[in-house]
């Protein structure tokens, strides 16, 4: 056997074995509770024959130049200089996205996947906030450390091979590589039948957590590639049409025409004044975490407060995870069901028809403390007619992180143009401080950071010390512009909306019942309140609401007709029937439909459906009823997951 396809073997079973260890430290740190290695001994093998594609087709250059005598790696010392430097830098990128995809798991419970291109896309602002949240210079230099070792590996046992091949003649034999070519090629197709390893292979098991551990993530992450492009099949949904319309209550005109369009007219309740609107998109605002879930760690005293004030939601829900997609949601009132893209990002998507535009003689105004250019939020506010954007760059108050400006100085500069304003105005608000890399100024010493052990922490849901302050630190900052804007004028007659952009998985359990932990309801679950003492009668409600909501019910609000062309409704409006959220977990590929009483949810990549109980941890259902509510659900869901997927091509400004 030639030297080189001898040191091919052994290449070979070491990358096995580093594939294989990475699956198992997968395995034991984001094991679920009740599952056991003998459970997941079939994802392990189903990975073995992942890994070898991938080892295959990064060992297959070597076996195939060798066909050239001069190119193999015996050849001479430049040719194995060459090799060992090929296979270093090789294993620099695995490992790169070994450690990416460990990252990844931690922090949303899914493998590494083609969504991470979405902050690739704002590259300096992301390994900002990276390298402002994480000790970014010790983890390169530990990973360049190990591909030192590796290299030192490789070269090792090239000099082994030619140790033990000293005294022993080996004629150069084309067949030899032809053999292990073949072999290779096996290898990559993955199987011994006519149809080849496929990644939806990973998902016969039915369990999000056995599928993604038998994939690998340069696996996960190169098929993903292809999820972020949108579809425009029209098919779908004039199949889905029909229950949509009954959800949205929509009249026989914009039936006859398989139209989503409707315009919204002044109830009794509308508003005459003209009021303005002052909507704040607040970061990672969870529920679970907030003092008006009755957690007993009392992160947002003053919020809890203003929610008794006002009208209160404290079942609101957004489709999705991510602040991009919380955004796009919110101004345009279509969930971001676009795997694996922010819609923000989207070239094809990103035109669309906002309710703010019907706010006729509204001066618009976006502030944010950072960049607009972050997820292209810039692209999406160029849908807003006329509005003016406030960002870093064009405020007085210093930038403290990766972010820009603090909150509190962001709500304080806004709070000066907004006195300022001689019309009636809309105004968005979106904060950022409640994130990594959680940072507090200094200047604002009158903010007090409390100090408690992570047993507590962890049993309220809250990662970290620094995660708790910074949540307190965001309730400050509401504090201190509520209390700045009750000097102004425009206060009295100005609607003030806060709502999150979206929640953060964690243990809820203390607070709410086993699915809001167990199937990431955490993810989504965010306070929506509308506050104007001098306009708005306080009220509580317990009813499930969507962020997609949101403009409608400011929209219903006021004494003036709107058209809303997409899937949100006036959840204030006396006529609107059947309370309901959709939500998507894009990379478990989990769609579901949430009501006051029931979580329903389906994955679209394998079949398999859940019905829980919402209310608390048992069924109200017996077999008969679940399984005709089931039914029920699917269809509807998979109806408003198609339509959500047409609406993102097909809601332009007209």
């Amino acid at each position: 056997m030639p030297k080189t396809v001898q040191w091919v073997v052994k290449l070979f079973f070491i990358f096995l074995l580093v594939f294989t260890m990475f699956r198992l430290s997968t395995f034991l740190a984001f094991k679920p509770a009740n599952i056991s290695f003998k459970e997941v001994s079939p994802s392990f093998c189903m990975g073995i024959r992942f890994d070898v594609r991938w080892i295959c087709i990064l060992l297959m250059p070597i076996v195939l130049l060798s066909f050239i005598p001069r190119i193999s790696p015996y050849s001479s010392i430049v040719s194995r200089r060459i090799w060992v430097t090929y296979l270093a830098a090789t294993t620099f990128m695995l490992m790169f996205f070994f450690g990416a995809d460990y990252g990844h798991f931690a922090y949303v419970s899914t493998r590494l996947n083609a969504s991470a291109l979405n902050f690739a896309e704002d590259a300096k602002i992301s390994f900002e906030m990276l390298w402002q949240s994480y000790p970014l210079f010790w983890m390169v230099l530990a990973l360049i450390a190990v591909v030192c070792l590796f290299y030192w590996l490789y070269k090792k046992t090239h000099q082994r091979v030619e140790t033990i091949n000293t005294n022993v003649g080996i004629d150069y034999k084309r067949g030899w590589y032809g053999l292990i070519v073949l072999l290779m090629v096996v290898g990559i197709y993955g199987s011994i039948s006519s149809k080849p390893l496929q990644w939806t292979d990973a998902f016969r098991y039915k369990d999000n957590f056995k599928s993604y551990l038998a994939l690998n993530p340069l696996e996960n992450f190169f098929t993903t590639l292809r999820f972020r492009t949108p579809e425009k099949d029209r098919s779908t949904i004039k199949k889905s049409y029909s229950a949509i319309a009954d959800f949205l209550q929509l009249d026989s005109s914009s039936i006859k025409n398989q139209s989503l369009e409707r315009w919204g007219y002044p109830n009794s309740h509308a508003l005459e004044s003209r009021p303005n609107i002052v909507l704040v998109i607040c970061e990672s605002f969870s529920m679970y975490k907030s003092s008006m879930s009755g957690n007993p760690l009392n992160a947002t005293p003053f919020f809890n407060q203003l929610s008794k004030e006002g009208v209160f939601f404290n079942r609101c829900f957004t489709p999705h995870f991510a602040t991009a997609r919380g955004v796009f949601a919110i101004l345009t009132g279509i969930p971001d069901v676009q795997l694996s893209k922010f819609s923000s990002r989207n070239e094809e998507a990103i035109q669309q028809h906002t309710i703010i535009n019907n706010f006729e003689d509204y001066s618009r105004m976006y502030f944010i403390g950072g960049s607009s250019e972050f997820n292209n939020y810039r692209g999406l506010l160029n849908n807003i007619k006329g509005v003016r954007i406030y960002e870093e760059g064009m405020y007085t108050a210093p930038k403290v992180n990766v972010w820009g400006i603090s909150d509190k100085d962001l709500f304080l500069e806004s709070n000066k143009v907004l006195a300022s304003q001689t019309r009636p105005f809309f105004a968005v608000v979106q904060t950022a401080d409640n994130h990594r890399p959680y940072t507090i100024p200094e200047a604002d010493s009158d903010f007090k950071k409390k100090d408690i052990n992570k047993d507590t922490l962890a049993k309220y849901g809250f990662s970290s010390i620094e995660e708790y302050n910074g949540f307190a630190y965001s309730d400050y900052a509401f504090k201190t512009f509520m209390d700045a804007a009750r000097k102004e004028k425009y206060f009295t007659n100005t609607i003030f909306v806060f709502v999150g952009d979206h929640g953060v998985e964690g243990n809820a359990k203390a607070m709410y019942p086993d699915a809001w932990t167990g199937n990431r309801l955490s993810d989504e679950h965010v306070p929506l309140l509308f506050y104007a003492p001098s306009l708005l009668e306080a009220k509580q409600y317990n009813k499930v609401v969507s962020q997609i909501d949101v403009l409608p019910t400011i929209a219903g609000m006021l004494h003036q007709p709107y058209l809303n062309t997409t899937l949100g409704r006036d959840v204030l409006s006396p006529s609107a029937k059947g309370n309901g959220a959709f939500v998507i977990h894009h990379d478990e590929g989990k769609i579901g439909w949430l009501t006051d009483s029931f979580y329903f949810v389906k994955n679209i990549r394998f079949e398999q459906e859940q019905l829980l109980p919402v209310l608390s941890n048992k069924p109200y259902w017996t077999a008969a009823e679940e399984a005709a509510i089931k039914k029920k659900a699917s269809a509807f869901t998979t109806a408003f997951y198609e339509t959500a997927k047409w609406l993102l091509l097909n809601n332009k400004e007209k």
